[in-house]
């Protein structure tokens, strides 16, 4: 099933190991910033379109905001990958 895919089944007792220094790779950083990014345009676009009246001008601002804030955030996620405060081994 396609959802297996992204939440493969584990153990309870099972834990993921990480390294000293462990960080996410540039891949799982990018599929976050899409992820995030498709649910927080259909807020936007829901947002605009309550506010405006209008679905066409929801869906400019929807689609400005989309590219605009992806990129934003793939480069804070990067940032924040170089901060080792909050991190541990679990």
């Amino acid at each position: 099933m396609i959802i297996d895919q992204f939440f493969p089944a584990r153990k309870l007792s099972e834990k993921t190991e990480l390294s000293p220094g462990a960080s996410e790779t540039k891949r799982r950083s990018l599929v976050k910033a899409l992820s995030w990014r498709v649910l927080g345009t259909l807020d936007t676009v829901v947002i605009s379109w309550i506010i405006t009246g209008t679905l066409a001008v929801a869906f400019s601002i929807g689609l400005i905001e989309l590219f605009t804030k992806m990129g934003l955030f793939f480069v804070h996620e990067r940032l924040w990958n170089r901060i080792s405060w909050g991190k541990r081994n679990v």
